[in-house]
């Protein structure tokens, strides 16, 4: 069977010993052989041919798709372990279901990379997040400036703190033309201007407040993105603005609490006084 085949390759690739090349090989060519005969049986059996209700011939549509994955499945093992291509990252499926899943390099120890979609956010002084962007396999440094461009209008920024990865000397060019004080730490070695610059009072203590970005994250995994159960990429993008959103009602509504509770201390405070 073709699950079988797949343990069997699995197994061979991952362990060690003797002809491991020669026993990868021949695992992958059984496996290939298996997938090509199910693909060939999946092409001459055309679904929408004995369709004959609006439910069979939507199977027979998904069906199509996931035809299509086999095949891109059988080409991608065919190059890599048979005739030894590095395939392009851009040509890679790491999810037959979620096709828009991307490999992330998250660039800390543990873990090292995750599955998903990055999502960029941009919060104020007080931690509510201002705007978000669902990222399309790109780096943080390319969305700077249409960031900026959606945001400028809409609000006055005094500052603006940035990750390393967000840094290149034209998003900072960009932003210093419309922002007091940028801070965009730089990757790499700095010169005797961006040393001194990293290193004065109001660029150290901006930088500082930026690591509460971390928590703003960790608090977003806690209102429901740390996974979605939605099926589909515009069911994805939905339910991370109503994540975010509830992570703004989360904020707000803690605020008001604090706000209600300081007001009763000082009511009770004045009665007090006022009952001596």
């Amino acid at each position: 069977m073709l699950k079988n085949g797949c343990r069997a390759l699995g197994k061979a690739s991952a362990g060690g010993g003797k002809n491991k090349e020669r026993r990868v090989k021949k695992a992958t060519e059984a496996y290939l052989n298996k997938a090509v005969l199910l693909s060939k049986k999946l092409h001459d059996t055309d679904l929408r041919l004995l369709a004959d209700d609006m439910q069979t011939l939507s199977l027979a549509i998904v069906l199509d798709r996931f035809i299509e994955l086999l095949d891109k499945h059988i080409d991608l093992v065919d190059r890599r372990l048979l005739k030894g291509e590095q395939i392009p990252h851009q040509e890679k499926m790491f999810s037959v279901f979620e096709d828009y899943t991307e490999w992330v390099n998250k660039g800390k120890s543990r873990p090292n990379v995750e599955l998903g979609k990055k999502v960029s956010i941009t919060t104020d002084q007080y931690g509510l997040i201002l705007d978000h962007l669902v990222m399309e396999n790109c780096a943080d440094s390319q969305i700077v400036i249409q960031t900026a461009d959606r945001l400028l209008p809409l609000y006055k920024i005094d500052s603006w703190s940035f990750d390393k990865g967000y840094y290149h000397k034209d998003n900072k060019a960009h932003l210093k033309e419309s922002i007091d004080q940028v801070v965009m730490p730089k990757k790499g070695k700095r010169n005797k201007t961006e040393t001194t610059e990293e290193t004065t009072a109001a660029f150290k203590e901006l930088n500082n407040k930026h690591s509460a970005v971390e928590s703003n994250i960790n608090e977003l995994e806690h209102c429901g993105l740390n996974r979605c159960p939605d099926k589909g990429y515009p069911a994805f993008k939905r339910y991370v603005a109503m994540g975010i959103t509830a992570y703004n009602l989360k904020r707000i509504g803690r605020e008001l609490l604090k706000q209600e509770r300081e007001a009763l201390k000082r009511q009770k405070k004045k009665s007090y006084k006022t009952a001596s």
